[in-house]
């Protein structure tokens, strides 16, 4: 059976998994919302996106995705699916066509994620191995998570999913906010991605922005009322 009311498509970013978006997804569900949350490969863009844009064209009825960090640029790309009717970025990468990570992060400060990354590597079938990214244990608490408690980050920290490194570089082949609607959320003391990048990226995309004074990269786990309030909002607008 479809339905009017969209199916939220809840997309991680690097260092996290979907476990991060729980106080979201219980939110959202005590307001009678269907939701899911994928996990995302973390192997590259264009893969990424496509695992993103399979998952949602195999739910019955229209989509919103939302997309956290680096979840935001696969939405971007995933968004052009037929049924996906809203995109919600959360603290969010907001790329536009032909546009890699690295060139949007490139036109402003970089934030201290990129120093204090650490690089391991992964077997790929044929070929040498490939390189991966964590942030430094000792930085994750303050660089990913300051407004979580400090017992909470310990854990996340030594649990989080590598990026692939040629992420940083791919760049993408869509960009669905210039055809479908878009909401986006500004982490204010975001320590991982520039504030300023979320700004640019939201704006661009003629976004409907709200902005989290004092909420750090992990603004889902800090403030999932205020999170899910913002998507529920892009559902009621799509209904």
């Amino acid at each position: 059976m479809t339905t009017s009311t969209p199916t939220v498509v809840l997309v991680h970013g690097a260092f996290a998994d979907a476990a991060s978006w729980s106080g979201v997804i219980a939110e959202l569900q005590s307001h009678g919302i269907a939701v899911i949350a994928p996990p995302n490969p973390l192997r590259g863009l264009a893969s990424d996106a496509a695992y993103i844009a399979s998952v949602a064209s195999q739910i019955d009825g229209p989509v919103v995705l939302v997309g956290h960090s680096y979840g935001g640029a696969l939405i971007t790309v995933a968004g052009t699916a037929d049924n996906v009717v809203g995109l919600v970025y959360v603290a969010a990468y907001v790329l536009d066509e032909g546009e890699s990570l690295g060139e949007l992060q490139g036109r402003f400060p970089l934030s201290p994620l990129g120093s204090n990354l650490k690089q391991w590597t992964y077997p790929v079938a044929d070929g040498d191995p490939a390189v991966e990214v964590t942030i430094a244990e000792e930085a994750f608490p303050w660089v990913f998570a300051g407004d979580v408690p400090a017992e909470v980050t310990k854990v996340f920290a030594v649990a989080q999913r590598p990026l692939a490194a040629a992420a940083f570089e791919e760049t993408a082949s869509a960009a669905a906010w210039r055809t479908k609607p878009s909401w986006a959320l500004v982490a204010g003391a975001d320590e991982a991605i520039n504030p300023e990048v979320e700004r640019f990226g939201a704006k661009r995309a003629g976004a409907t922005v709200v902005e989290i004074e004092g909420a750090s990269h992990a603004v889902a786990v800090s403030r999932p009322m205020d999170v899910a309030d913002l998507i529920r909002e892009a559902v009621r607008a799509t209904s």
